[in-house]
């Protein structure tokens, strides 16, 4: 017994025999304090973002082209085309100098579009555009009047201007669809192959306006035509009638006559999960005056035999094909299987 009470107490002996070589001394913080000001940025300079890639920012300062990063200090605000921003550091240019954007301007407008009808992500396609170019081939592919109307919702929610451009018109007459939107308001020009289309550029100078439609729809031709030297690629229509994404990203590109262009990658959808179904009708001018007659509660999705629309639309006031849109819209919302078409 004695002889295990000694080795015990040799053992406690051995283990608080300690010297500085056992003290494992940790990492302070630092002794700067920490502290919530902010620096001011005084120096900023003002930038204007024109292509994103990577975490990385293109800007325009000045008359120069300048890469910048998101500065820590921004959180999670997302920097998006279209920004106007302030930037500090190297924002001289030259290659390999990289900036920091530390504040973005309050947005005039913001373009955004959801995956789906039911997808709560939504993805900002451009901020600060005074105008949407919707365009629409007139043949191969042929024009899909659902999406337009889902463009034009998306537009009047954001309070940008619609501009309806119908290209390949000299393979085939737009008047079927221009039928269709007769009701409406609806600015619109038409371009073709064997002529540069200067409505078009006309309509687009002094703005900053994004181009938005399916794939194959001649977006980047029409890009290549405005702004030489753009060099966008250009792809060709599939056998079945849908045209392949050739634009992988939104960029965008300075007019010669002034304004700036915004191609953005050819789309398959555009989803209005971020429009509330009371503001899918700011896409349907041509039916909202018929609304103030529904009783009250009328969803007006054609259950209510009370409906106004139905009479609306049968008095001549309206296309019935426009009605038959904005509830196939309404009716997206809880669907998933919407084509646009």
């Amino acid at each position: 017994m004695e002889q295990n009470a000694d080795r015990r107490g040799a053992t406690l002996k051995r283990r608080r025999e300690y010297d500085e070589d056992d003290v494992r001394v940790r990492p302070g913080r630092g002794s700067r304090p920490r502290t919530r000001i902010r620096p001011r940025h005084t120096d900023a300079a003002p930038g204007f973002v024109i292509a994103v890639d990577r975490g990385r920012y293109t800007c325009v300062v000045a008359d120069r082209r300048v890469t910048a990063m998101r500065a820590r200090e921004l959180g999670r605000k997302s920097v998006v085309v279209g920004d106007r921003v302030e930037i500090v550091g190297d924002t001289s240019g030259r290659p390999d100098s990289l900036g920091r954007i530390v504040r973005i301007s309050p947005r005039r407008s913001v373009l955004r579009r959801t995956a789906d009808d039911d997808d709560p992500a939504e993805r900002v396609i451009v901020a600060n555009a005074d105008q949407l170019a919707i365009v629409a081939s007139l043949v191969d592919p042929p024009p899909r009047t659902g999406f337009i109307d889902r463009c034009l919702v998306a537009a009047y929610d954001a309070d940008i201007a619609p501009l309806l451009c119908l290209t390949k018109a000299d393979l085939a007459a737009g008047t079927p669809v221009l039928d269709y939107y007769s009701d409406l308001d609806l600015p619109h020009v038409t371009t073709r192959h064997d002529e540069p289309p200067a409505a078009l550029a006309e309509a687009l100078a002094g703005k900053l306006s994004v181009m938005v439609g399916h794939s194959g729809v001649g977006k980047s031709t029409l890009v290549n035509q405005l702004v030489p030297g753009a060099d966008r690629a250009v792809g060709v229509v599939s056998a079945i009638g849908k045209g392949r994404h050739t634009s992988t990203s939104a960029v965008v590109f300075e007019l010669p006559g002034g304004g700036w262009i915004v191609d953005t990658p050819g789309v398959r959808s555009f989803g209005l999960a971020h429009v509330s179904a009371a503001s899918l009708l700011h896409g349907f001018p041509d039916l909202a005056p018929a609304t103030e007659e529904c009783p009250s509660g009328c969803d007006h999705s054609g259950d209510d035999p009370e409906c106004a629309l139905d009479a609306w639309v049968a008095a001549g006031n309206a296309d019935p094909r426009r009605l038959a849109s904005y509830r196939r819209l309404l009716a997206s919302r809880a669907a998933e299987d919407w084509t646009g078409s």
